[in-house]
């Protein structure tokens, strides 16, 4: 079926959203014209604001729509700790489990030369900058993604905080998952659970 100019751009418009396909588009965009108008003018409206008034958090590069973030300007937050992540959404995930409260530092990526993204594309001078300024940060927990590039983008930044000297480096367990069954994981998580084993 064809559809009107109109309609035809905003299918597309949608499909810019990740895991929105041609299909799941044309639902949206048929639902929104047809019984959600007022929802897709909030919808409309909301995102132009976030997309004007959204910036970056100065001190860990988090998306804000003030100067500091909630977390770096919340004075009861453990100023001590710093935890690094790849994106925001990592820091939602952590904050989701109340039993971290420290701080974070966001690099918006990892190291991947395929992809042209060396040191300074995911924020490395900032974090350098970051730990020259701040001398109370006494423990950094690296938390990038158990992938390869997370892997070399830990190993990174954990060169850097050791050349530094002043803070403790760390890196988050991976593993069996809890619940998890041995006969059902994976060899590399599990090769990597009996590496990383700890005493009890």
């Amino acid at each position: 079926m064809a559809y009107t100019q109109l309609v035809d751009q905003l299918i597309q418009a949608l499909r810019c959203l990740p895991g929105v396909g041609p299909r799941s588009a044309q639902r949206m965009a048929i639902h929104l014209l047809r019984q959600g108008r007022s929802d897709g003018a909030f919808l409309a409206q909301t995102l132009e604001k976030a997309l004007t008034h959204v910036g970056h958090c100065l001190r860990c590069r988090t998306f804000s729509e003030h100067d500091l973030c909630n977390i770096c300007s919340n004075p009861k937050r453990d100023r001590s700790i710093l935890c690094i992540v790849e994106t925001p959404i990592d820091i939602i995930a952590i904050e989701q489990t109340n039993s971290y409260r420290g701080l974070y530092f966001a690099l918006m990526g990892h190291l991947s030369p395929i992809d042209g993204l060396g040191p300074n594309e995911i924020g490395i001078n900032e974090l350098h900058n970051l730990l020259n300024l701040e001398s109370d940060i006494e423990e950094i927990i690296i938390a990038t993604n158990p992938t390869v590039e997370g892997e070399a983008t830990a190993h990174y930044i954990a060169t850097i905080v050791r050349a530094n000297g002043k803070s403790k480096c760390t890196r988050i367990a991976h593993g069996i998952p809890f619940g998890g069954e041995l006969e059902y994981t994976d060899s590399n998580t599990l090769a990597q659970a009996l590496a990383r084993r700890i005493e009890i």
